[in-house]
């Protein structure tokens, strides 16, 4: 009955935001087709109650719509785009047309900091600034070697971690938890600079952790008329936004100070992402960055780079289990290309098999189902259909990658298919769309370089040091997903290794 009222409640509301906000057109928008909606609130309920994740309702309604598609959610019109044409179409062809960002939900503002973030910016000067000063003094080939460093500290953790664990619980190990704090020892020495104890390191992490949580989309943010009903929620949100700051801020500090007084702190890095930001120039503004805005940029670059390289790990593992040959053709690589010694990243580049693996990694399990949502700055046309501005345009990657048109026996896990030299993908888009786990054209992942290098640094180091196998051991796995930030197993990996003779 309570639910009733409340949908009952929200029809009424909705009618009052369509009177509001309605607008009078001389032209009716030809907008793609998608789903008959409820009247003012679209399909919002329809996506609420299915019962299902919202990317397999999606994916169940492309062979119906094609491959793009509308749903109207509350306030908010989003258009669904799931095909390589029009993929490339969009971001390539009219790539600085489709490469803004729409309005945020208030949540996403307050930790975006009205969008002062790489990934969040309206297309514009602060997104120059801001993407020019990662990419060119943070992500170059150059400064990514300087961190080859942490990357050897975090990797050495790694092991010994996997080792106690194993040895704590008859050779059992989670595969997610222990990858997820390799890359993040990794990220917060290249962020920051100073070193941390294992507590630190912890306490951070949880809330990041946290942030991400409180992120998820509410009701409110496609009917904000309901906002009253969700005061518990927002006041959550300042509260997490709050910690985040004090926790952060403190070593933002820190680092600021090892910069002002050289030689104050013996164990701080030379160079950090931070020392990028202080007194970083941005266009049409006079002042540097707040501690605030630090803190949002600071925490871009850790959570853009943690789970997802993280989930690519777990995801390889259970794709070793369910196929022995896969880990023993990478362990005969590793031995044949540098014999006893330990692996490094300067190793992984003579490693064929290895990167074959790795890039059908990101053709099957891309870190998330939709690339970073993009916003026209202008009306535009995308396969015959009219964009409209302030519209969600999203890509389904799944859509592209797993598409028969596109790959042959898209449905198996194969990374043959590039080792063989029978297909090819350029996964930056420029020579064509055949996948894109890192978004492509002007809004591509600036990170794309310093993921695929940890991708495949950790997952040579685990292949050298042990043999892994599936618990229960019968090399059957669960490959069903859900959505977390990023698309995660279902049943997060608990693996059996043993340690290499």
């Amino acid at each position: 009955m309570a639910s009733l009222l409340f949908t009952a409640f929200a029809f009424v509301i909705s009618f009052l935001i369509f009177l509001v906000t309605r607008k009078s057109t001389c032209k009716k928008l030809n907008l793609p087709p998608g789903p008959p909606g409820q009247p003012l609130v679209g399909n919002l309920f329809q996506v609420a109650r299915c019962g299902k994740p919202f990317f397999q309702y999606v994916r169940e309604l492309i062979p119906e719509y094609g491959p793009i598609l509308t749903l109207k959610m509350g306030t908010r019109t989003m258009i669904i785009i799931s095909s390589a044409e029009l993929a490339r179409e969009a971001l390539i062809e009219k790539g600085q047309i489709f490469a803004s960002r729409p309005r945020e939900n208030p949540t996403r503002t307050i930790f975006s900091c009205n969008k002062f973030s790489v990934n969040a910016a309206l297309y514009g000067p602060l997104w120059r600034s801001l993407r020019r000063n990662m990419v060119q003094n943070m992500l170059s080939a150059a400064r990514l070697r300087e961190f080859r460093r942490a990357r050897e500290v975090a990797m050495e953790k790694l092991i010994e971690r996997l080792t106690a664990e194993a040895a704590a619980n008859g050779g059992l190990v989670w595969v997610l938890k222990n990858a997820r704090f390799a890359v993040f020892c990794i990220l917060l020495a290249m962020c920051f600079g100073i070193e941390m104890d294992e507590e630190t390191i912890e306490k951070v992490d949880q809330m990041m952790k946290t942030v991400l949580i409180v992120l998820d989309p509410r009701l409110d943010d496609y009917l904000p008329l309901l906002s009253p009903f969700f005061s518990k929620q927002r006041k959550r949100v300042q509260e997490v936004r709050k910690r985040q700051i004090e926790t952060l801020v403190p070593l933002i500090e820190k680092r600021r100070d090892a910069i002002q007084n050289p030689g104050s702190d013996r164990t701080a890095a030379s160079f950090s992402y931070l020392d990028t930001l202080f007194d970083l120039k941005i266009e049409g503004r006079k002042s540097s960055p707040t501690n605030s805005e630090l803190v949002t940029l600071c925490s871009e670059f850790l959570n853009g780079g943690t789970d997802t390289t993280a989930t690519a790990i777990e995801w390889a593992v259970a794709r070793m289990i369910e196929n022995p040959a896969i880990q023993t053709r990478l362990y005969d690589e590793i031995k044949s290309t540098v014999g006893v010694k330990r692996v490094d990243e300067k190793d992984v580049e003579k490693m064929p098999y290895l990167n074959a693996v790795v890039k059908e990694l990101l053709r099957k399990h891309p870190p998330t189902y939709f690339s970073l949502t993009h916003a026209v700055t202008e009306q535009a046309k995308l396969g015959g259909y009219d964009i409209p501005t302030d519209t969600n345009v999203e890509f389904f990657l799944p859509g592209i990658s797993d598409d028969p048109k596109v790959w042959s026996e898209p449905e198996k896990f194969d990374p043959d298919r590039f080792f063989a030299g029978r297909e090819e993908a350029d996964i930056t888009g420029v020579t064509g769309v055949k996948m894109m786990p890192f978004g492509i054209g002007r809004r591509i992942c600036p990170g794309l370089g310093m993921a695929t290098v940890h991708v495949n640094l950790m997952l040579a180091r685990m292949v050298q040091e042990f043999e892994w196998a599936g618990y229960p051991d019968s090399g059957k796995v669960d490959l069903s997903e859900k959505l977390e930030f990023t698309v995660v197993m279902k049943n997060s990996l608990r693996a059996k290794i043993k340690a290499r003779a």
